[in-house]
């Protein structure tokens, strides 16, 4: 490990960084995972390519000197922006390389809209199989993912994006209480409440130039995958994304109210995060997904 002064001795900087913020050789070459003396024979590698010492003795104790300070101070935002965009390139030899990781904050879209359609895609690729995760979080970059699709939340990472869907609220209930009903009926029946989407219910008032005042709010769900029972058995409604409830409203088991479609001004997007193992397999979903979507658009238009 003896220096080389034309060189600069990356693997000892990394060394020194993690000194300097743990504080202690001892803490740094617990960090590593290595030993104590490999720590100082690096920090002494790093020390010989100066000329000058970064750490000095106080006491029982080791502090940084103001060279080290300063020259710790300027590298080490740099050192973590290198490794970040070295493990986001990484492509790792996986024994499943025939497999993608969907990650959701939408869970009843995974539910009632995704999900029942992998299998098209799985045969349309030969056989790839499609795990779905789903989770409220904002996603980082140590997350296992190859793709996000959201409404609401953002990817902080690079990553090609599509937009997949401009969400349409719809107020649908039991073919039995609602059919041949009118906008009216939202004054008499309860209007099931999803805590998850607080904006929905709002925003499909506003369009319909109704108030609070003017409905009755019935049960609460946390999820829309949670209420459509409830709105396909009880005596009650629902206003959701027309995209979860299409599919039960052309098989007859809920009903749309007419005049009660309106813009949430929500939209989904689908993005693949370019530290995917299988990012053209990934790329591949996002376009599949995208004229699913759009497929259903125009047949909620129709």
């Amino acid at each position: 490990m003896a220096a080389d002064h034309d060189e600069v001795p990356l693997n000892a900087i990394r060394v020194f960084v993690t000194i300097a913020r743990e504080g202690s050789v001892t803490r740094a070459a617990r960090t590593l995972g290595t030993t104590q003396s490999s720590v100082s024979r690096y920090l002494a590698v790093l020390q010989d390519y100066f000329g000058t010492d970064l750490v000095e003795r106080r006491g029982r104790r080791s502090e940084l000197t103001e060279f080290g300070r300063l020259f710790a101070n300027t590298v080490a935002e740099p050192l973590d922006t290198v490794c970040f965009t070295a493990k986001r390139m990484r492509r790792r030899n996986q024994p499943d390389a025939n497999r993608i990781v969907v990650r959701t904050s939408l869970s009843t879209f995974a539910y009632s809209f995704l999900i029942p359609n992998l299998q098209a895609f799985s045969a349309e690729m030969g056989g790839v199989i499609v795990d779905v995760i789903s989770s409220l979080s904002p996603p980082t970059s140590s997350d296992h993912f190859d793709i996000l699709i959201t409404r609401d939340l953002s990817v902080i990472e690079p990553a090609d994006d599509w937009e997949i869907y401009n969400e349409t609220l719809v107020c649908v209930g039991a073919p039995s209480h609602v059919a041949g009903k009118t906008l009216s009926i939202v004054r008499s029946m309860p209007i099931l409440n999803i805590t998850s989407r607080p904006d929905i219910l709002p925003t499909w008032l506003r369009a319909m130039n109704l108030s609070a005042q003017n409905i009755k709010l019935g049960a609460r769900y946390d999820h829309n995958y949670l209420a459509l029972p409830a709105a396909i058995t009880g005596k009650c409604l629902l206003v959701a994304p027309e995209i979860i409830v299409s599919d039960l409203v052309r098989a007859g088991a809920l009903h749309a109210i007419p005049g009660s479609r309106t813009p949430s001004g929500m939209q989904y997007r689908a993005y693949a995060v370019d530290r995917s193992d299988n990012s053209e397999v990934a790329r591949a979903f996002c376009r599949w997904v995208a004229r699913l979507c759009k497929k259903a658009a125009i047949l909620e238009a129709a």
